[in-house]
């Protein structure tokens, strides 16, 4: 590595008309300014799609992209928007207004998708068949997660109907075959939010930028991965986390900090060869150039919090 710097700025926090950073004009106005700075380095947070709260660091998932990151503008380029429908109400223009931006994003990237299906050349629906194959590993689960999880007015999956909460098969294959349309534009969403960023790598790439990702060492437990797996986690019959993460009291806090996600069993990620791993880190390379592990002290050892514990003092 040669000496460089860059700068830490989250694709949220853009400029742009549309309540919310994304991947459209005014990234490549960030990567230009990097380029015309001298600038080497975009680093970013975690690019995944936000629970309650909105943090980066408590993603549905750990391996799809945030829907709100699509930009409409690139979508309208690329005939799957009308001009006419990119018109929306005016959005504060000092921070994101969550809520308000995701029920009216959400509604257009949905048009979107109808365009799509009326309109798609067949080298584009081509593409897409191909994305949904090659990722259907994460993808498969994600949408369907994805799909309850709307359905059950953003609920965490252990508050779900106990067959679909603890994915008996015949409740899910009954589900996903009556909301078939509603998956099919969650996997387009994906697949739109893969074909943006791969261009905007390449912009950063020919300006010699590289772009810098982030990975929580630890995942939320309202996400796909611990719906799906939850044999990975230290988790109840229910569901529920027995133990959760955070770190012991120290000089930053007397009561230390129970951050509340579970924690893994490692013996049984080890029986897959660390296959959840190495699946995540080869994700995230695939999007960006370098990746920082938040916090990677937890690979050596982990402060194990009993679930009942208000607070980080009692543990292990």
């Amino acid at each position: 590595m040669h000496r460089t710097s860059g700068i830490v700025l989250h694709p949220t926090s853009l400029p742009g008309p549309y309540g919310i950073g994304d991947l459209g004009p005014g990234a490549y106005r960030f990567l230009d300014f990097l380029d015309a700075s001298g600038q080497g380095l975009w680093q970013m947070l975690p690019l995944g799609p936000t629970g309650y709260g909105d943090s980066p660091y408590q993603c549905l998932s750990a391996f799809a992209g945030n829907p709100l990151l699509i930009s409409p503008d690139l979508l309208a380029e690329d005939g799957w928007l009308d001009p006419s429908d990119l018109a929306g109400p005016t959005f504060p223009a000092d921070h994101v207004a969550f809520g308000a931006v995701r029920r009216w994003k959400l509604d257009l990237l949905g048009r979107g998708h109808q365009h799509f299906l009326a309109r798609a050349a067949a080298a584009d629906r081509d593409a897409f068949g191909s994305f949904c194959r090659e990722q259907a590993h994460w993808l498969d689960a994600y949408v369907l997660y994805a799909g309850l999880k709307s359905a059950h007015d953003q609920r965490p999956w252990t508050d779900w109907p106990t067959g679909l909460a603890l994915r008996d098969p015949t409740a899910l294959a009954a589900w996903g075959e009556a909301h078939a349309e509603w998956l099919e534009r969650e996997r387009f969403l994906q697949f739109q939010f893969a074909r943006q960023w791969r261009r905007l790598r390449a912009y950063a790439h020919e300006r010699g930028i590289r772009l810098v990702g982030d990975i929580p060492i630890f995942v939320a437990h309202d996400s796909s991965e611990v719906w799906s797996h939850p044999e990975w986690f230290q988790l109840d019959e229910q569901g529920l986390p027995t133990v959760v993460a955070g770190v012991p009291p120290d000089y930053f806090s007397a009561t230390g900090q129970r951050w509340g996600n579970p924690l893994y069993r490692w013996d049984r990620l080890a029986e897959e060869d660390y296959g959840f791993w190495v699946d995540r880190l080869r994700h995230t390379l695939e999007l960006v150039d370098l990746v920082r592990i938040d916090h990677f002290r937890g690979f050596e050892a982990y402060w194990e919090i009993p679930c009942d514990e208000q607070t980080a003092v009692r543990g292990r």
